[in-house]
This record gives structure tokens, sequence and C-alpha cells, in this order.
């Protein structure tokens, strides 16, 4: 049994300070929780705005439960495609000014399932070097060409396009061609069945497709959206936003990311998050009608999967009312993100310019991290230790995350312990 070398390899991730271990939360997702039986002040959700306990969502579930039933029973193509599902996805296109929507089960899900309709062997991918695992895996798994850009740099990023310009040009796809490589109803003719793959095949027409997070999940600074749309413009190219950790936090009303910058375009996949500032569980794509088409008959895993119970979308429709009538829970969040980068002035460790919740305190070391870390529990604090593979080597971090549900008090006491570790 191989068993001995997989113990090897996890000793080998504790001698370096790099093995995950999960520990178990005994109460609902709040700034206060109880984890292992004891209480802490918590520090590391990404409940942005507070939600996940909120007493409107919590009745809105069970009012779903109570109408739905507790499982979908079978894919969205199936039978899993419930009255919620659909009008959540309405109000959701609405929301962040897009034609259409599709419901994801998560982010990871969505973004697999956007690169890998989208693009295949004949294809570009471009993409940023921080950008999270879900869109690195999947542009692996698209068999598309990767060129990864340095992070935010999108002098390199032009270099790149440009110098696939030379390979051949790119026609951008319209409605008729479209229809016609990937068409939306129907099956093969029964004598063509055992020809077709279990991959679609992609014609050999060249796309581009651009790729980033709207907010860094690690460091918790923003792409240059704008930069990059202008640049999709030059060299006809798609490009993918997500937007997990911008959806309800920014723009008017909490649309977004594209809200924030002001920035609309049929290029434009948005990929948004509901586990996060929504408070609930799920994601979805929203773009023009020929994409959604396109990956409801392309998307595996939209395809192959059960769909979210459909009560989570009714809690979701209640939770998008609270995040459009949440500017001051927005406003109170800014408040503490301020108050914090100002009460953790003077530490040796830098704090990472970020303007969003997402606050990392750079600490490099593997083991001093996880070290702080734990001294922060000791006082009841909880924050967690970020470290390689997902940050790059060096650069282990305490990624604070803040909430509106937050009090000043609580950032308070954050600063003053982590100043107590100095001492």
């Amino acid at each position: 049994m191989p068993y001995t070398e997989l113990q090897n390899e996890l000793n080998q991730r504790a001698a370096l300070g790099l093995l995950r271990q999960r520990s178990i939360l005994q109460s609902a997702q709040s700034p206060h929780i109880v984890v292992d039986g004891k209480s802490y002040l918590s520090f590391c959700s990404n409940d942005y705005l507070g939600l996940a306990n909120h007493p409107q969502l919590i009745r809105a579930l069970q009012q779903g439960a109570e109408q739905y039933g507790v499982g979908a029973g079978a894919a969205h193509l199936v039978s899993g495609h419930f009255h919620s599902h659909h009008q959540l996805e309405l109000e959701l296109a609405t929301f962040v000014d897009k034609p259409v929507a599709l419901l994801f089960s998560t982010g990871y899900m969505a973004n697999l399932g956007v690169v890998q309709a989208l693009v295949g062997k004949d294809d570009t991918v471009f993409a940023d070097k921080f950008n999270h695992a879900s869109l690195n895996d999947a542009m692996l798994l698209s068999r598309a060409t990767v060129k990864r850009y340095r992070h935010n740099d999108v002098t390199q990023l032009a270099q790149l396009l440009k110098q696939s310009n030379e390979h051949g040009k790119y026609t951008a796809p319209d409605a008729e061609s479209s229809h016609a490589r990937f068409p939306l109803s129907g099956s093969p003719p029964e004598g063509e069945r055992d020809k077709v793959s279990l991959r679609e095949p992609h014609v050999k027409c060249g796309r581009k497709l651009v790729i980033t997070d709207a907010v860094f999940s690690m460091d918790g600074d923003l792409a240059l959206l704008p930069e990059l749309l202008d640049l999709c413009e030059q060299h006809d190219a798609w490009l993918l936003i997500d937007d997990a950790h911008g959806f309800g936090v920014f723009g008017k009303q909490g649309r977004g990311s594209l809200s924030h910058f002001g920035i609309t375009s049929k290029r434009i996949i948005y990929m948004g998050t509901l586990g996060k500032a929504a408070g609930v569980f799920g994601a979805f794509v929203a773009a023009e009608q020929i994409v959604i088409d396109t990956l409801v008959n392309h998307a595996r895993s939209y395809i192959y999967t059960t769909a979210t119970p459909p009560a989570l979308a009714n809690a979701l429709l209640a939770s998008l009312q609270l995040i459009a009538n949440g500017d001051a829970l927005r406003a109170h969040l800014q408040s503490l993100i301020s108050q914090l980068r100002n009460g953790l002035r003077g530490l040796p460790w830098a704090v990472m310019p970020s303007a969003t919740a997402i606050q990392p305190l750079l600490v490099g070391d593997n083991q001093a991290a996880l070290n702080m870390s734990n001294e922060l529990r000791e006082r009841g604090i909880w924050v967690a230790a970020i470290r390689p593979p997902t940050v790059p080597q060096g650069t282990a971090r305490l990624r604070i995350t803040l909430s509106a549900a937050h009090s000043a008090a609580d950032v308070t006491r954050l600063a003053v312990a982590l100043h107590e570790l100095v001492a």
C-alpha cells in the first residue's frame, strides 16, 4: 500500500509549516463564533455584509423549504430547475446589468464551466498570475494555450495579446456562426451518435479569453478592469471577470465591480459568488444570451451536476433585496477598514495595500505566520494564516477579513492584540 509515501508527504508539509487542518464551527457564522467549544472573535470569514445569519434570510430559507422541499433532486436540465432558480437568474441579470444569468453550484464550478465551454486547444487564455485556483484549474482543463501575465501588469498583457495576433486573426462569433458551431437544440442523427466526442471540438478560430479576479482574494487589491477591457476591445478578446469578493460590496447598491468602475461591454462575462457578501451559497454567470446558451449546452460543471436546493434560491432573492438596500452596511464596512488600517500602524509587519474588506498582514515566514495566528487564538481572536502554495513563497500572511457585522470595538480589540504580539 502506498500510504507510507502519503504520510511522508504530509510530514514534510508539517515540517515546512504548510499542513492544512480543519476546525469545527459550532455556532452560526458571525463575528463571534464558537470553535471546538471555545468562543472567538472571528476575522476570517468572507461574510462581508454580515448576512449569513440574517433573520430575513433564515425566514426566506424556511419558506422555500416548505414550498419546494429540501433537495432539487436532479440537474437543472432534467427536472431540477425550479421557479425560485428561474426568478433568481432573472433578478441577478438585472442587478448586474447583463442580459441573462445562469446559476452554478459554486464559483469554482462556474469558472470551470465557462472556460471549458468557450475555449479549447486552438484558443488562448491570458491570465493574471494571482488569479484564484479555480481560474487556474479552468484554463488548464480547457486545453487552450495559456499565457500568464505579471499581476496587474497590463503592459505585459498588451504585449502577449499583440504577439497572439501574429498567429492569425480572430473573428468574433456572431449569433449565426456561433449557433452553427454550437447547436442549441436537438441531438446527433442516429448514425452519427458514436462519432460525438465527450468533449465537443472547437473550430480553429483562435479565440482569445482574458481571465481575472476583480478583487484578488489573498491580496485584497483590485484588477485594472477598465484597462483590461480596453485591451480586449483592441485585440478582439472576451473578458471573464471573477467578482467573488466584489459582488455585494462594490458599486452602486452593491452591484459589483462593473458598477464600481462604470464599465459595460458585450465582451464581458461576469461571474459572481453568492456565499460571501450575499450570505448564502452558490454562484452565477451573467453574459450575453449566446454565451449563456453555449454554457447550457457545453459547460460540463453545469450540465452534469444536481441543482442547488431551490430553498437557497428563495433565500438569495431576499439577500438581493438586503444588498440593494445595504448602503449603510457598506459605509460601516468602509469605516472599519479605515479604522483597522490606522490601528495597525507601527507594526513590524506590513499591511498590504487594500481598500477592500480583505486586509492581509504580510509576515513572510510560514511558521511565524502560524505562530502569530496561534497566539491570537490564545487571546480569543481567530485569524487565518495563509501560506504557500496559496500565496507565493516568502509571503505567508495573516488574512484579516472584516464584516459589516463587526463593531468598532471588535476592530480595536484585534489591533491591540497585534501590538501586544510585538511587546
